[in-house]
């Protein structure tokens, strides 16, 4: 996965495919707008493997997650060990 700074979006090629995460970033909060996957990767596991990746590298480069993308935040429901990245703007929201 990278991080595309100008495009605002993570990518992650899979099989010649990209995956992306929209992002918006200030002062060490990243907001994640939304996640897009190319039709011949739906239901292939690509954006669970896309959002796991953009989570990771928002916990390890310390940044506050949030989660406006409807897929970033039903994960987020479904795996609540990443509540501790929340922003504390939207942390009473899980």
């Amino acid at each position: 996965m990278t991080k595309n700074e100008t495009a605002h979006r993570f990518e992650m090629d899979v099989d010649g495919q990209i995956a992306i995460i929209v992002y918006e970033e200030t002062h060490f909060k990243m907001t994640l707008l939304h996640t897009e996957v190319p039709p011949a990767l739906e239901g292939k596991g690509a954006a669970t493997a896309i959002i796991e990746k953009t989570l990771e590298y928002i916990e390890k480069n310390h940044y506050r997650l949030v989660p406006l993308c409807p897929m970033v935040v039903a994960y987020i429901k479904r795996h609540p060990e990443w509540k501790m990245i929340l922003d504390e703007s939207v942390r009473d929201n899980y």
